[in-house]
């Protein structure tokens, strides 16, 4: 990946959520047999579409591929047993309890969630290495799994109380724990490298670098990190409030493969975010934005086709700003295909140095 880094723009894949929007998916679809007796709602658990229907996200995976797509991420965006909590443990908060770290520590400790977790990681990156090994081999040209890691559905930044500023739902540890075990299984299903992504808190963000750290430290195997984070209409990380400068300064020690912004924006609000941070980052750019804002009435949620997209990324390309583009929310393998025809042939965004040395990128680096 690094040598593909130094010579083109590499194209990440699209958004999993909004294409499996185009394939009309039911409740008893994502339950199958295996969950059809839970006793929540599943269909906004999309992780779980890689247990129940995998032909499906296989099929997604395959589309983005063929889309141009170099790196593909796994189905793994809420796969922590913290996330899934939310979809297999009474809600205490129903019956006059509430979260807070005794709740959440009994969900780390939960074998079954815990399992669960690590089956959807290792599965999804398992199926993401077969399609890019296919598909690699067919065209002769390499393509990659990132494993991705996403935020989780409680914060490690804010309160929820109003009248306790100090209270916090769940412990640095208990984060830490539940990310260590994604990382494991991202890795044990054969991912390239690991991708933080969409983070709109930083602490939550902090403590899954420092359980990647742990990881590598332990398991005695390193894989190149990518770091993405979500900012607002003021570039601000949406809940820690961190500046795009303020972002990069607390996580350039971990000297990733790539930094960059994703989601939250569209292309054309993104810009000055990114602008910023190519300046600051002495590392590789990467940006896969939304395409657009949301809107209900359009086909994929978003208001931005494949043809809008590609012409914005055309621009961060031909202004120097990036070294990996793709898409986010409301971007599909039709979306990927233009961006990635759009920067065929544009020069990557140049850096102090091809590579920070002693980065993950370079240290028992396997397949990128």
């Amino acid at each position: 990946m690094q040598k593909i880094l130094e010579n083109r723009i590499a194209i990440i894949d699209g958004a999993m959520g909004t294409t499996i929007r185009t394939y009309s998916m039911t409740e008893a679809d994502i339950r199958g047999e295996r969950f059809k007796n839970s006793t929540k709602d599943l269909l906004n658990n999309g992780d779980l579409f890689s247990l129940t229907q995998p032909d499906m996200i296989c099929d997604i995976h395959r589309r983005f591929l063929e889309a141009g797509a170099d790196i593909i991420e796994t189905n793994t965006f809420g796969a922590t047993s913290i996330t899934q909590s939310e979809f297999f443990v009474d809600d205490p908060r129903e019956h006059g309890g509430r979260k807070d770290p005794e709740f959440y520590q009994k969900v780390i400790e939960d074998a079954s969630l815990s399992s669960l977790a690590w089956e959807i990681n290792e599965t999804s990156a398992r199926q993401c290495r077969e399609w890019a090994e296919r598909v690699g081999s067919a065209t002769g040209r390499q393509r990659f799994v990132a494993g991705a890691i996403g935020p989780l559905t409680v914060s490690l930044s804010n309160s929820p109380d109003a009248d306790d500023a100090g209270f916090r739902v769940v412990t640095f540890d208990q984060v830490k724990a539940a990310y260590m075990e994604q990382v494991r299984a991202l890795i044990a299903g054969g991912s390239d490298m690991l991708l933080v992504e969409t983070i709109f808190d930083s602490l939550n963000a902090k403590a899954a670098l420092v359980a990647i750290r742990d990881v590598f430290d332990q398991d005695g195997r390193e894989l190149p990190v990518m770091i993405s984070a979500a900012v607002g209409r003021g570039g601000e990380t949406l809940i820690s409030a961190q500046t795009t400068e303020a972002f990069w300064n607390a996580v350039q020690h971990v000297k990733p493969l790539s930094v960059g912004l994703n989601c939250s924006l569209g292309p054309d609000l993104m810009y000055p975010f990114l602008e910023e941070l190519s300046e600051k980052a002495n590392v590789a750019i990467s940006c896969y934005p939304n395409a657009g804002l949301p809107n209900p009435l359009s086909a994929t949620g978003f208001d931005l086709g494949p043809s809008d997209m590609a012409r914005y990324l055309g621009d961060f390309a031909r202004a120097g700003l990036i070294n990996i583009a793709g898409g986010c929310c409301g971007n599909t393998p039709e979306h990927i295909a233009a961006i990635a025809k759009a920067l065929e042939g544009q020069a990557p965004r140049k850096w102090g140095t091809t590579m920070t040395e002693g980065s993950y990128a370079l240290q028992g680096e396997s397949r990128a």
